[in-house]
């Protein structure tokens, strides 16, 4: 989209030169700019394609791209942030000027999507990692619109490019208060965090069509094989037991300094206990 981002070991992505205010003529560029999206992002086509030969079939590979609330968190802040102070003086001063914003970054996300199931991905997930940063109506307004831009349009610009349909997984990270909407957008998968209750989830979700995923604390991996055990057991009785209806996973990503035989032990009393 025409800024410069850097990938910063322990830090994540950097923006040297973010963007200031609407008037600072970044602003018009980024959103006027014509994204060739194939041609930008060849190099991440490429290893989608070559990774899928690699796995021949041993597990599905996912796709992703962040969520266009964090993604814009990311353009404005210069990189991650405790306060937001930059983004929420955005959204708070400059409201249409960020939604016009994050229409443009939901229609690169689509595309940039799409293509990746053209090289191999065989689902996709969407990470809206900032999502806690928003109150339930700022998630309503400056979130969900364009969550459900993408599920809308990504199985459309599928069918255009005559590929299959692939499942869509969304996982807004903190933002628990929003679960029942996020089981209506659309998405047939919806990741969860730590902080939703996983027998709680199941009551909101009803009896829609939609797989949970997640969502044990990734800490328990920091803990005693009988610990761990105990929060599978928790986590499976939360979701119904069984298979049905649910991926086993974290509610998040895997921490620093995890002994590798913890995580495979926690994936095997999962196995166990859903047998």
């Amino acid at each position: 989209m025409g800024m410069t981002v850097e990938m910063v070991d322990k830090k994540g992505p950097h923006f040297p030169e973010p963007l200031e205010s609407p008037e600072d003529g970044q602003y018009e560029r980024v959103l006027n700019k014509k994204v060739d999206v194939a041609a930008e992002l060849d190099y991440v086509y490429k290893a989608i394609t070559l990774t899928r030969h690699k796995l021949k079939g041993r597990v599905p590979l996912f796709g992703f791209c962040g969520a266009p609330w964090t993604l814009l968190c990311y353009m404005v802040e210069g990189g991650g942030s405790k306060l937001f102070v930059k983004t929420k003086t955005w959204v708070y001063r400059y409201p249409e000027a960020s939604k016009a914003l994050l229409q443009k970054i939901a229609e690169v996300c689509v595309e940039y999507l799409a293509l990746q199931v053209k090289a191999g991905a065989q689902l996709v997930q969407v990470f809206d990692s900032w999502a806690a940063e928003l109150s339930p109506s700022s998630f309503k307004e400056f979130s969900r619109p364009y969550l459900a831009y993408i599920s809308e349009n990504l199985p459309k610009r599928l069918k255009e490019l005559g590929l299959e349909q692939v499942p869509m997984v969304v996982f807004a990270k903190g933002a628990w208060y929003a679960l029942d909407s996020l089981c209506d957008l659309g998405y047939q998968v919806v990741g969860l965090d730590w902080l939703q209750d996983p027998a709680e989830a199941v009551r909101i979700r009803g009896n829609r069509p939609v797989v949970f995923q997640g969502n044990a604390d990734p800490g328990v991996l920091y803990g005693t094989r009988s610990e761990i055990t105990r929060v599978v057991e928790e986590m499976v009785n939360g979701f119904g037991g069984g298979k049905q209806g649910w991926i086993a996973n974290l509610g998040h990503g895997i921490t620093p300094f995890v002994n590798p035989e913890d995580l495979k032990f926690y994936f095997q009393e999962i196995h166990r206990l859903t047998k």
